[in-house]
């Protein structure tokens, strides 16, 4: 279903303020308005690793360690030792 408003031959006076400032047209022209339902924002998808880290013999080096569950948070520790 089309839900489109189109108003023709409106006072540029006649529109809202927020509106008019971003007009280059004179206070006494007219101007069209139309009104349209936004469509939906999708989320980018997600990027695959680039074809050159999963070539990378150490890609994936970890994946199949139970010792460490999360391994942002492994990593974080260890550059905690090394700061000290």
């Amino acid at each position: 279903m089309d839900t489109t408003i189109v108003i023709q031959h409106v006072p540029v006076e006649e529109l809202p303020q927020a509106w008019r400032h971003r007009l280059t047209q004179l206070p006494d022209a007219h101007v069209t308005v139309r009104i349209e339902p936004e469509q939906p924002v999708e989320p980018p998808p997600k990027a695959a690793a680039p074809s050159h880290f999963a070539d990378d013999p150490l890609f994936g080096m970890w994946q199949d360690r139970t010792d460490i569950a999360d391994v942002a948070d492994y990593v974080r520790r260890l550059r905690q030792t090394h700061h000290m």
